[in-house]
């Protein structure tokens, strides 16, 4: 159980002590890869939890490893997968040495880290983007293709042009043209049958002249007063009935070519029924609706043509904000490069070449290339095979970006280093810690001396058992574990003056470098 402070935190003890096993403890809190080895021989499983205060926010993480079967992940108490995990914890804790969490290892984090130094604006390019994709949406929402409405249209204005040549305007015109129809056709049968009925009417002998034959007889006989008087009635109805039959007879004429026309007419209509409804009330209603989406479809090629040109545009434009967004991605690369190389010379790595390649625009593919030593080519930082190298380029690359996850652990930064470079190292931390809360393993009493804080981990055997511990280190504590890391000898009296010197010195230079005076 460990209380971490913020500032610089150093991690040391004996080799073998186990000291990498609080870094492995955090890589698994993380989302790192969970080994049943991990267990202790005889334990059921393995626990680590990690409490994390941001401010007035608190998050906890746990992880549980059993010694048979698949690992477990919490997150504030509840069960989440390992990739829950490790999303949590990448914005927490950034581990640097040997280990798989590396942030800056993957092109996104590196694509980000020079846009940071660049101070890259990526408002054009995502406008551009939103804007181009705004315009592809609106020409889908149109539907088909400009062949399928440019057959549509043809069909539909071919129906329209049918029906509105038709001037529809009576749903009973049909019935009116049929009684028309029957009239025409008949019209000779007609008059020779009116003629025939006048005739019977009114010529001598006919019905009206034996009408008044009989009332003649009648007329002035009393008991057929009444009678005669009805006939006289009859008489006058049937007279007025033979001037409308004559009337009518005379009216009929044969009119062959309107004949014609209304048949014509009536097989137009026919036609239209055929294709567009039932009823003339069905086609005129078809045809308003075809109309309708005639004109739509108009409008829908317009606003489509406008979309081509707009589109066109927007591609233009697309291009235009990728080009300058990789123009500012290749400007800044350099520049970040030769920072950071001037970083890794001060951190015992003088001959170390850093090279930043940015790809086709809009220069998403971002790599970070490092030859550690003289005659070697540059290979992607995620190839670099020391883990030493590889952390000092990391702590590097932090100090020149100053945006990070909240806390730093660093494993293997000070390998190969000694000297007047271990102070280096030890001071870029101590730059590092002001801002973040860092945490390094180390054996060098150089860097260990410019913690603000320093945990001592120790082992020790107990009824058969090993057991590592970690004590965070008082004023005196420190000096007796800087004089072991000086001269293996803790308890001389000269290697403790040796170390109250150089953790005086070490403090006093952690300031100027906070204070921003070295």
């Amino acid at each position: 159980s460990i209380l971490l402070e913020g500032g610089m935190t150093a991690v040391t003890g004996e080799t073998g002590a186990g000291k990498t096993l609080i870094v492995e403890a955090i890589e698994l809190l993380v989302g790192g890869r969970a080994d049943p080895t991990m267990v202790r021989e005889g334990a059921r499983e393995a626990v680590v939890e990690g409490r994390f205060v941001l401010g007035d926010e608190e998050i906890v993480l746990r992880r549980v490893v059993p010694s048979q079967g698949r690992s477990r992940a919490y997150v504030d108490g509840r069960l989440a997968t390992a990739t829950s995990l490790s999303e949590a914890g990448a914005s927490l804790v950034d581990l640097h040495g040997q280990h798989a969490h590396q942030s800056l290892l993957s092109v996104a984090a590196q694509r980000q880290a020079l846009d940071r130094f660049a101070g890259a604006d990526h408002e054009p390019l995502s406008s551009a983007r939103k804007n181009l994709d705004a315009i592809e949406a609106r020409r889908r929402d149109l539907g088909g293709d400009a062949r399928e409405r440019a057959r549509e249209v043809d069909l539909l204005h071919f129906q329209v042009q049918e029906i509105e040549a038709a001037a529809l305007s009576d749903p009973d015109e049909d019935a009116s043209l049929e009684a028309e129809e029957d009239l025409l056709a008949g019209a000779l049968s007609h008059r020779e049958l009116g003629q025939s009925a006048m005739a019977l009417l009114s010529v001598d002998g006919g019905a009206t002249g034996l009408l008044a034959e009989t009332i003649g007889m009648l007329e002035g006989q009393r008991p057929f007063t009444d009678l005669a008087s009805q006939l006289r009635a009859a008489s006058a109805e049937v007279t007025d009935a033979a001037d409308q039959l004559r009337r009518a007879v005379e009216s009929i004429e044969e009119d062959p070519n309107r004949l014609e026309a209304v048949r014509e007419r009536r097989q137009l209509l026919h036609e239209l029924r055929r294709k567009y409804g039932e009823t003339l009330v069905d086609v005129m209603a078809f045809g308003i609706e075809a109309r309708r989406r005639f004109e739509e479809i108009q409008r829908q090629d317009a606003l489509a043509a406008e979309l081509e040109r707009t589109l066109v545009e927007a591609q233009a434009a697309l291009t235009a904000a990728a080009a300058a967004l990789g123009s500012q991605r290749r400007a800044a690369a350099p520049g970040l490069a030769a920072a950071v190389k001037a970083n890794l010379a001060e951190l015992a790595m003088p001959k170390a070449q850093m090279v930043i390649d940015v790809g086709p625009d809009p220069g998403d593919e971002v790599v970070f290339s490092l030859a550690a030593n003289v005659g070697s080519s540059p290979a992607p930082l995620a190839r670099v095979a020391s883990g030493g190298e590889l952390a000092r380029t990391m702590l590097a690359l932090r100090l020149v970006l100053s945006e990070a996850p909240p806390t730093l652990v660093f494993d293997e930064v000070d390998a190969g280093v000694g000297g007047a470079a271990a102070l280096s190292v030890g001071r870029s931390l101590a730059q590092l810690g002001g801002h973040h809360q860092v945490l390094v393993v180390t054996h060098l009493p150089q860097v260990a001396g410019y913690a603000d804080h320093q945990l001592v981990v120790h082992k020790q055997a107990r009824r058969g058992k090993t057991y590592t511990g970690a004590e965070m280190a008082d004023v005196d504590r420190r000096e007796v574990e800087i004089a072991r890391m000086l001269s293996g000898s803790p308890g001389s009296s000269t290697a403790r003056g040796h170390a109250r010197e150089l953790l005086s010195d070490a403090a006093g230079d952690r300031a100027r470098v906070r204070d921003g005076r070295a």
